[in-house]
């Protein structure tokens, strides 16, 4: 199927919709989406933070906080699943790199007046490009693990807030988000 010129794709690579942000890089300048080359970028050292939450019924943050779930320990599998879903981004992620993890890891927080686990996941390398996608898919996988084992008592748990805490390194520095209210 050919497109023409009029209707080629609907984002824009010049004057960005979102203030104070540069250019889609994903898009060339036909509006084709493409793998950014990262060829000429420095090798740094890079760190993301990204964080999820994932709210449940009050009786099973009890299963989970007891470690009886039937299916075993909620958070140590979900720990481990994160950091497979950091290692596997770039089979998920279409236009990712596929990037040489140094260190991913991922903590959890029983937060009990919401009835809910936060995920916080870090992910590091010393590469051309940046680990925010590794962080962000480690923090997903993980809450997607807890809901999946958990889902038998509780199919009414909900995921949200997933976004990127910090990111360091690389030519566009550092990046802290605001705190959320």
């Amino acid at each position: 199927m050919t497109r023409s010129k009029t209707s080629a794709h609907p984002i824009s690579t010049g004057t960005p919709s979102v203030p104070g942000a540069g250019a889609l890089t994903h898009f060339d300048a036909q509006g084709q989406a493409h793998m950014v080359d990262v060829a000429a970028k420095a090798h740094t050292h890079r760190v993301a933070v990204a964080e999820g939450v994932i709210t449940m019924e009050p009786a099973t943050l009890a299963l989970i906080q007891s470690g009886n779930a039937k299916k075993g320990d909620v958070l140590g599998i979900a720990r481990i699943a994160g950091i497979q879903g950091a290692k596997r981004t770039s089979d998920l992620v279409p236009l990712c790199h596929p990037i040489a993890l140094t260190r991913v890891a991922v903590e959890f927080e029983i937060l009990p007046d919401t009835q809910s686990v936060k995920c916080t996941a870090t992910a590091e390398c010393t590469g051309q490009t940046g680990v925010e996608m590794e962080a962000l898919t480690a923090a997903s996988v993980a809450l997607l693990t807890i809901y999946d084992m958990c889902k038998a008592v509780d199919r009414g748990m909900t995921m949200h807030g997933l976004r990127l805490i910090e990111k360091r390194g690389g030519k566009s520095g550092h990046f802290l988000s605001s705190p959320t209210a």
